[in-house]
């Protein structure tokens, strides 16, 4: 048998009595906490809380095992107009996501929503540009789902080093000129100097951080380009606290090439036929002579 049909001065109450509720609590409620505030959910109560949910004036998103409702926002409520509920269940898993994004796999685990209902529900939401696909670095180019206006975090984008989730091998190369040109100018430099004459130069708008800095340090150092030095306090170091951290231009810079790494004999084909009194020798060949004059 049917339930009795609320008259609609009920329904209207125990509408306004949710909304004002909510409205108090911009946190959200859990079910039991409502049913609380409530004193109890009668026929009004459910009729009052389908019908907001289908005009997109509340919401309703999973916090760890309960569910949880909570007032839309009045500018947020038209652009989810026409939505199903799958949808919109779908759309607050993303969101709760945040900048790291959410999988579908666990779009499904969270929502309890079969695969096809999942994959319907996105492809809505990305037709309305209310959330967009990005490519995880970390989990070898996998796709997450987040909100069309958030910001991807790093950790998902690859970091200062990556465009467009590409490496930027020329980026770095730039910046690490960049950092090569302010040890040479100052002569000796601490981080903090080389990340505050990297931002005031305006070389990038990319916001990068100390430990991307000093990842560039490392590189020149391991090329040899600079060395790092500790301060002393004293002598060139008056100016720098004892024991900080310092870069300066190498001053036993190894060259590229030199007579140890230019040897034509390691790389030459015919080594193996090579004699003192052969057709090829020694005495004979271009190529020795000639690194015999480096």
């Amino acid at each position: 048998m049917a339930a009795p049909k609320v008259p609609p001065s009920q329904l209207g109450a125990a509408v306004n009595r949710i909304l004002d509720i909510l409205q108090s609590s911009p946190e959200g409620l859990t079910q039991d906490n409502l049913n609380d505030k409530l004193g109890h959910i009668d026929q009004a109560g459910v009729e009052a809380l389908n019908l907001l949910l289908a005009k997109r004036q509340i919401q309703i998103f999973q916090r760890g095992s309960v569910h949880v409702y909570k007032l839309q926002p009045k500018e947020e409520a038209g652009k989810f107009k026409g939505l199903t509920s799958e949808d919109m269940l779908v759309y607050q898993t993303i969101q709760q996501a945040g900048n790291m994004g959410i999988w579908t796999k666990d779009m499904k685990r969270n929502t309890n929503l079969q695969q096809p209902q999942v994959a319907k529900a996105i492809k809505n939401l990305e037709s309305r540009s209310l959330i967009k696909a990005v490519k995880s670095i970390a989990s070898k180019g996998k796709k997450v789902y987040m909100l069309a206006e958030l910001t991807p975090s790093k950790e998902l984008t690859g970091g200062a080093w990556y465009t467009d989730q590409e490496f930027d091998a020329e980026f770095i190369n730039v910046l690490k000129q960049q950092c090569m040109q302010i040890v040479i100018k100052q002569g000796l430099v601490t981080m903090e100097n080389v990340v505050d004459a990297v931002r005031k130069s305006g070389i990038t708008k990319e916001e990068l951080l100390v430990k991307d800095f000093k990842q560039l340090m490392d590189i020149l150092v391991l090329d040899g380009d600079i060395e790092e030095v500790i301060s002393t306090g004293t002598g060139p170091f008056t100016a720098i606290p004892p024991d900080v951290l310092c870069y300066r231009a190498s001053q036993s810079r190894i060259p590229e090439t030199s007579a140890f790494t230019s040897i034509p004999c390691g790389i030459c084909p015919v080594l193996h036929e090579c004699t003192d009194d052969g057709l090829i020798s020694p005495k004979t060949c271009v190529y020795y002579q000639n690194w015999l004059k480096f």
